[in-house]
């Protein structure tokens, strides 16, 4: 919770306009989001705010809401190889229908799922308790449970020129002098792995040469690994599979595709996650390492503490 306010339950209460035992209630019966601390309990304000939020009623709709739903399908969010063939794939599928995508990183996605700019965000945001992903920041960016669908769970990890001739062997040799990197930008699902990362390590990110050189796709770092530019970066494992260069892995993690509730059930969206089941998606991953689809197509869900 670092960063954020917490209060105690006279404030919540105040902030609340009820009385103390009411808070209670609402904690047992209406889910007020409080976690018990040294016998006492507090209340993530932000958590509260969205919760406030979520039990709104008649909430007003988007101002530019998205059209209905005409044949073209927008996704926007993390930069993803097998998502990328996968559009591809739907478009050769449905010719009757275009899917597009924008990337803008995982937390991009999201706020254009709330700014009505797209039908689908994909994203693999990990969450502080560094076992879950997407959920806390779906909900803190769009105000609502939206649909979670898996697309697939990769692996991450740092690509290194081949035979890693410096010797990189984790995320705690980035600093080491003569060692170079690129980075992937801010509210990517990538950078806040590494930067996570760096943290565990005690190691402040600005001390890494090339820490602060940005590139979109994880491609693009390969490319830079490749070229000798650089000596490391952060990317999927099916990057240094099809460059031939070395990986460093440092977690397996889930990559999901995100709906809002009342779009859910838009043709172009129903389709697209229908291809998540077909034999030609599958043919498509097992040509990619990195890549494991036991629960690609499901319906996930925050699993309980």
């Amino acid at each position: 919770m670092e960063g954020k306010v917490m209060l105690n339950t006279k404030q919540v209460a105040e902030f609340l306009d009820i009385n103390e035992k009411m808070v209670y209630s609402l904690i047992n019966e209406k889910g007020l989001p409080a976690v018990k601390a040294t016998g006492k309990w507090l209340f993530p304000k932000h958590l509260v705010e969205q919760w406030l939020e979520a039990q709104t009623v008649n909430y007003p709709k988007a101002v530019n809401p998205l059209p209905p739903y005409h044949g073209l399908l927008i996704i926007c969010g993390s930069n993803d190889i097998l998502l990328e063939k996968t559009i591809s794939l739907f478009n050769k599928q449905f010719p009757e229908h275009a899917a597009v995508f924008g990337n803008m990183g995982s937390l991009g996605g999201l706020r254009s799922l709330k700014r009505n700019l797209c039908h689908i965000a994909s994203s693999h945001l990990l969450q502080e308790n560094k076992k879950e992903y997407n959920f806390d920041f779906a909900h803190e960016e769009l105000g609502q449970v939206p649909a979670v669908v898996n697309f697939c769970r990769r692996e991450q990890g740092i690509i290194v020129k081949k035979g890693n001739p410096k010797g990189i062997t984790g995320v705690k040799d980035l600093k080491e002098k003569g060692i170079r990197i690129v980075n992937r930008p801010e509210g990517t699902g990538t950078r806040l792995l590494l930067d996570g990362e760096l943290k565990k390590e005690g190691i402040d990110g600005n001390t890494i040469q090339g820490y602060n050189i940005e590139l979109q796709r994880h491609i693009d770092v390969g490319f830079e690994v490749l070229s000798g530019r650089t000596d490391a970066g952060p990317a999927i494992r099916t990057v240094a599979s099809l460059l031939d260069l070395d990986f460093i892995p440092l977690r397996m993690e889930r990559f999901d595709l995100i709906a809002l509730k009342d779009r859910f059930f838009d043709q172009g969206i129903q389709l697209f996650l229908g291809l998540l089941r077909s034999q030609a998606f599958k043919t498509l991953a097992k040509e990619l390492d990195g890549y494991d689809l036991s629960i690609t197509g499901e319906m996930v869900f925050p699993q309980e503490e």
